[in-house]
């Protein structure tokens, strides 16, 4: 982490880096909007102003409205193209590696209803796969949405850099406690099978060692989660959802058939929603072990 801004002992240097994303950070979510011809073969200037918005904020938001949308050809073709090519497939996805996030229904026959992306409840704040193994990390992210609910189902977001930034000027103390490797905890999950998932502890914030990156693991749920026992690691978890609750860059969107969201595991929520027999909201999510890598794309 030398000459890092993560380092907490590299001020001068955190200061600017901190400095320089404030200032070019978007204050309405219509600043992240790109309009795409086809996701599925951008082109360099499409690709270009999508790399912009992720410089910004890690993430972008695309439309597409004039295509099919539940074509998911498109936030797969798409996640291609900007080097995210591992894809979780976790066991209530679909065969293709996408999850397909809808209520589910009683003639469904599975326990996608036990989950509460598979609702209409509101889902706080989280990172995707904050369970996961350290070597499993959840690091680029996809929403694709086909259709839309008839009321509802906004997506709060927020760049995990700027939360790392509000928290570490509360106190640069409450960013150590939140790195250490057991600073959350989320216990096993059982099933008839006994154990479906193994307790796994790590931090919150972590900069990985070789590209140097930030990335953060982190959900608001109150229960099946342990946080540290020390009074400065309960101080800054409650800082943390202190600022989750008010910070002034967090950004709204409703996705509408056609658009789709693409970022670095950035933090968001999702509100409540209700259905109709023309509107059942249907989003397709992908989870990657990849960071979003824009050169990458084909030439």
């Amino acid at each position: 982490m030398a000459n890092s801004p993560f380092d907490l002992g590299n001020e001068s240097g955190y200061r600017a880096w901190r400095d320089a994303r404030l200032a070019a950070y978007p204050r309405r979510i219509d600043e992240l909007v790109v309009s795409l011809d086809d996701p599925r073969h951008l082109t360099a200037d499409e690709a270009d102003t999508l790399e912009a918005c992720c410089a910004r904020a890690n993430m972008a938001i695309y439309s597409a409205s004039h295509l099919p949308a539940a074509d998911k050809s498109i936030p797969h073709r798409l996640a291609q193209q900007l080097g995210l090519s591992r894809l979780e497939g976790n066991y209530l996805a679909d065969e293709d590696g996408l999850s397909s996030i809808t209520p589910a229904s009683d003639e469904d026959g599975s326990v996608r209803g036990d989950f509460i992306p598979y609702t209409h409840k509101p889902i706080n704040w989280h990172t995707d796969g904050y369970y996961n193994a350290l070597d499993r990390r959840i690091l680029g992210m996809t929403l694709h949405c086909a259709q839309d609910a008839e009321s509802g189902g906004e997506n709060a977001l927020l760049d995990h850099e700027i939360a790392y930034i509000q928290l570490r000027d509360a106190s640069p103390d409450y960013v150590a406690a939140l790195m250490q490797p057991d600073a959350m905890t989320i216990p096993a999950r059982m099933d008839e099978d006994n154990v479906a998932r193994p307790e796994q502890s790590g931090p919150v914030f972590a900069v990985d060692p070789d590209a140097g990156f930030l990335y953060m693991r982190y959900t608001a749920r109150t229960r099946s989660i342990v946080w540290k026992n020390d009074a400065v690691t309960q101080a800054a978890v409650k800082t943390l959802a202190d600022i989750l609750a008010s910070s002034e860059y967090i950004l709204t969107a409703r996705l509408s058939p056609g658009m789709g969201l693409i970022c670095n595991n950035v933090l968001h929520t999702r509100s409540a929603f209700s259905d109709s027999p023309g509107h059942r909201r249907l989003l397709y999510r992908g989870r990657y072990y990849d960071r979003l890598n824009f050169p990458a794309r084909p030439q």
